[in-house]
């Protein structure tokens, strides 16, 4: 028996070799042949006489395609006779690499090879790791185990590597000749779940038969708290299981939850398959027993896949959505769903009984930066009945019952390169009013500018003066606008009304400094206005004015100019004395001061008149003209009648101070906001013949509490006083007894977000359920409630570390996450004296974590106009390890329902669940 020195330096093993103890040390790495799948075995066969080797000479040499027996010796031949019979090809095809940290045993008379501690070898892409590595050459067996240390504790289990696939038994025995093994308590991965087996029998590379295994997806393998106990089964590992009878047992307590058969597909592959659905009874609406979010997954390709996905009441109700998503590396990606609900109130023949349709459609195209930087396709589409959201009977679209608008646009646009260059677009938007039905498109608009042009500007170097900054460009505007009513949306009647028009302009500017502070511009603006639609009006014989709509081209051209200076005073106001460290030591005052000066000419030309006569329709009556332009209600507006020579005048402001930092160690004071600005704008009118001055707007913002809290205001100031029938007069208020302005609108908005994180970000921006929403055109945020179908796993994957969650648990005897968003709303109204809030809400949501895996939220809001609260929500969530509770539940209001989920987390069991919910009563 010859031992080796301990080594940790990986020795290369060469297929020829002309010595004993190379000869062993190859057969020892012969047992990689087996470990396709080698984390399952079949019994092996009893093992066969051993082959006893000739004795071995110097001129002795081995041959690689021994290596599954002990290699035979041969004597070395001449070089010029011709072998008849054709070689093997080699086994080994690559470098075999060994180590072990105590020792290699080579046991000549037991023919065995032994390495102990940490041992290791490596061979292609398979590796295996264990205490103690035994190769019997006499039976063709392998066997690995851990080893025992002096505590008694088993250590280093054989572990297993052949690419992703990685396999930890308690100990193995293999049979190198007939590639059959034994694995004693093993843990393996199959796509997602963990099987844990007693004994493995591996039949061949592709069979794998298990006693007494269990299944879970449990991370937790030493004391899994659920798994479904497999008598016999079989396994073809990446591919599928195939199981007797089984049942679910809890912490080692047995359930009645069981099949005397399954079938569990393994593939990591994107695979179709069936989408187990939802069950329960709708009793508010007597639409009896439902199933809902049930359908097929069709996995199309890499690129492309498709759900589809269906609702089914007794009562006969029912809906339908196709989900469909589509992705090119660097070239686009997005999303595509239809939804379409056929509701059912009541029963035929019943006065409560109704029926109706639903649809909604939502698109989301996005085209990779890189794919081509001249020209880009977008599309963001939300478009549908307008009663979708709020008579929807899928759980799905609770938070987005409270939206008003539902928007839509579709654009591609170009860039041609060069000088000037050139720019088009061509978009299709979309914008529906929920409340009203009114919806408002452009199919399409048309979109081409020319870049600006300096005919004077120097051929190098900067540009300077008036003449040199002298510019002009090219735009152009096409549209074709419809109006139409959700009744008729779809409908060849929606382009009974269409509008056509277009309008070009060539703009010229140029700016210059004037006495070193002041920037001054000056711009002129030519217009040509193109129509298809234009009016007559006149009145008839029965003195009703009539308005005939008439089509054909007809253009309009328009000018005007206008001039601006303004400059930018610093102004700092310094409390820092000698001596003294004040807290507030600065505030910094910036003010942007702006005049601008406008001339709109009069088109008289364009502006044609017709006679009015009295109601009784004589003569003799009184009889007026009454003037009128053709232009009117055109898409880019009609001509002005009026000339106009107006002053602008602006004001903004921005507040800024220095105050001392809280850090002692910080070497500079700290810069805080008190207002980003403060913004006061009016203009008076030349040409006017009353009311000369337009109402004083003021606007203003901040943000506060480390910028958690936004402010927003706003306030319209008229300087003119109302009659006795709240009309304006040309008489100031002040003159008229009142102040020097009237307050006649006036507008508050709040909004704040905390948390317990040290006031960090709550990352709420990143939940798939808040994402869902925006989709649908909701908040950015839950003050409307969330989603609420919890078995979509979509919108309930959470990025959740279990190991911090395990720490957080030390900290929880005096720390509990929480968080806080707050909006608040306020309008004034006083334009005809009628002094009113028009509307006053409050809302909030929130969620604190009672425990690392219990949480709670809310979300209300309460509005003190109608003196009622809004949408309310309450949530309730447990991580339970493998599995997941919610429960939601909307307690009063139109809303009102509940949903009862409780599942395993994994997408491998997902459809293993327990859904019970209860519908909304849409009579109400």
């Amino acid at each position: 028996m010859a031992i080796q020195k301990p080594s940790h330096t990986l020795a290369k093993i060469h297929l020829k070799a002309l010595h004993t103890k190379s000869f062993h040390i190859l057969f020892t790495l012969s047992f990689t042949v087996f470990i396709n799948m080698f984390c399952f075995a079949q019994e092996l066969p009893k093992p066969k006489d051993p082959i006893k080797p000739k004795s071995i000479t110097d001129s002795t040499v081995v041959k690689a395609d021994s290596i599954i027996g002990l290699p035979l010796p041969i004597k070395e031949i001449d070089s010029t006779q011709k072998d008849s019979v054709p070689k093997k090809k080699e086994f080994l095809t690559d470098i075999v690499k060994y180590k072990a940290k105590d020792y290699v045993q080579l046991n000549q008379r037991l023919q065995q090879t032994t390495l102990y501690n940490e041992a290791d070898i490596k061979y292609g892409d398979m590796t295996i790791t264990a205490g103690i590595i035994i190769i019997d050459h006499n039976k063709d067996l392998v066997f690995a185990k851990g080893i025992t240390d002096s505590l008694g504790v088993y250590t280093q289990p054989p572990v297993f590597t052949q690419g992703a696939n990685v396999v930890e038994p308690d100990s193995l025995v293999v049979n190198t000749v007939s590639k059959k093994a034994l694995i004693y308590n093993s843990r393996t991965e199959q796509s997602g779940g963990t099987i844990i087996s007693e004994i493995s029998k591996r039949e061949n590379d592709s069979v794998i038969f298990v006693k007494n295994a269990k299944f879970t997806t449990s991370e937790n393998l030493d004391d899994p708290e659920y798994y479904f106990l497999m008598r016999r089964a079989k396994i073809v590992p990446g591919k599928k299981v195939v199981t007797g009878l089984a049942n679910m047992f809890i912490y080692d307590v047995p359930t009645p939850i069981g099949v005397p058969f399954a079938y569990f597909p393994m593939s990591d592959k994107q695979t179709s398959g069936i989408i187990f659905p939802s069950f329960g009874e709708d009793n508010g609406n007597d639409r009896g027993y439902f199933l809902q979010n049930g359908g097929y997954y069709f996995a199309i390709s890499d690129y492309i896949d498709l759900a589809v996905l269906g609702d089914y009441y007794t009562n006969g109700s029912y809906g339908l959505r196709l989900e469909t998503n589509y992705a090119t590396r660097y070239r686009f990606n997005g999303n595509l769903s239809v939804r379409y609900e056929n509701l059912i109130n009541s029963e035929r023949g019943f006065p409560d009984f109704s029926k109706s349709t639903i649809y909604n459609v939502r698109w989301s195209h996005n085209q990779d930066a890189k794919a081509n930087p001249s020209s880009r396709f977008s599309a963001s589409v939300n478009l549908g009945s307008s009663t979708y959201f709020r008579q929807s009977i899928n759980q799905l679209n609770l938070s987005n019952s409270q939206n008003n608008t539902l928007a839509s646009s579709i654009s591609y646009s170009k860039t041609f390169e060069g000088e000037p260059q050139a720019n088009m677009s061509v978009t299709a938007t979309h914008s529906q009013n929920t409340n009203t039905e009114i919806i408002n498109m452009t199919l399409p608009t048309f979109q081409g500018s020319v870049s600006r042009v300096f005919p004077f500007a120097p051929k190098t170097g900067s540009k300077k003066g008036i003449i040199q900054n002298i510019n002009f460009q090219y735009n152009v505007r096409a549209e074709n606008r419809i109006q139409t009513t959700d009744s008729l949306f779809f409908k060849k009647e929606m382009f009974d009304d269409a509008k056509i028009g277009a309008l070009h302009s060539i703009p010229i500017s140029t700016n210059f400094k004037v006495l070193k502070y002041f920037s001054m511009s000056a711009s002129a603006n030519f217009e040509e206005n193109w129509t298809y639609n234009t009016i007559k009006r006149f009145q008839d014989e029965n003195g009703d004015i009539i308005t005939e709509d008439l089509t054909g081209f007809d253009r309009f051209y328009t000018y005007n100019f206008s001039t601006s200076i303004g400059t930018t005073i610093y102004g700092l106001f310094n409390f820092e004395k000698e001596g003294k460290d004040p807290k507030i030591q600065a505030i910094r005052h910036v003010i942007r001061p702006s005049l601008s000066y406008n001339i709109n000419p009069a088109f008289d030309q364009y502006y044609d008149s017709f006679e009015v006569v009295d109601a009784d329709g004589t003569t003799t009556g009184d009889v007026r003209r009454e003037e009128y332009t053709r232009f009117q209600g055109s898409i880019f507006g009609a001509p002005n009648q009026n000339f106009s020579s107006s002053l602008g005048i602006s004001v903004g402001n921005n507040f800024e101070a220095k105050v001392r930092d809280n850090d002692s160690t910080a070497t500079e004071p700290k810069k805080i906001k008190l207002l980003n600005n403060l913004n006061f704008s009016t203009s008076y009118n030349f040409a006017a013949d009353s009311l000369r001055w337009s109402p004083m707007r003021v606007s203003g913002g901040t943000t506060i509490l480390n910028d958690k809290m936004n402010i927003n205001f706003g306030a319209t100031l008229d300087p003119y006083a109302l009659d006795n029938n709240n009309r304006r007069i040309n008489q100031y208020n002040i003159d008229n007894g009142g102040s020097l302005f009237r307050l006649t609108t006036a507008n508050l908005n709040m909004s704040y977000t905390l948390s317990s994180k040290s006031f960090e970000s709550t990352g709420r921006e990143d939940d798939p359920a808040i994402q869902e929403s925006i989709r649908s055109g909701g908040r950015a945020d839950d003050l409307f409630g969330k989603p609420q179908d919890f078995a979509d796993k979509r919108l309930t994957d959470k990025n959740r570390d279990n190991d911090e969650a395990e720490e957080e648990s030390e900290l929880y005897n005096y720390k509990i996450p929480w968080s806080l968003r707050l909006a608040y709303a306020v309008n004034y109204s006083n334009s005809t004296r009628q002094n009113e809030i028009s509307s006053h809400s409050l809302m909030f949501s929130g969620d604190v974590e009672l425990s690392p895996r219990w949480s709670v939220g809310a979300s209300s809001g309460y509005d003190f106009v109608n003196q009622g609260f809004t949408l309310t929500q309450l949530r309730f969530e447990r991580d339970l390890l493998s599995w997941r509770l919610n429960f939601s539940w909307v307690p009063f209001g139109t809303y009102n329902s509940w949903n009862f989920f409780i599942g395993i987390k994994s997408s491998l069991l997902k459809d293993l669940k327990y859904d019970k919910r209860r519908q909304r009563d849409q009579q109400l």
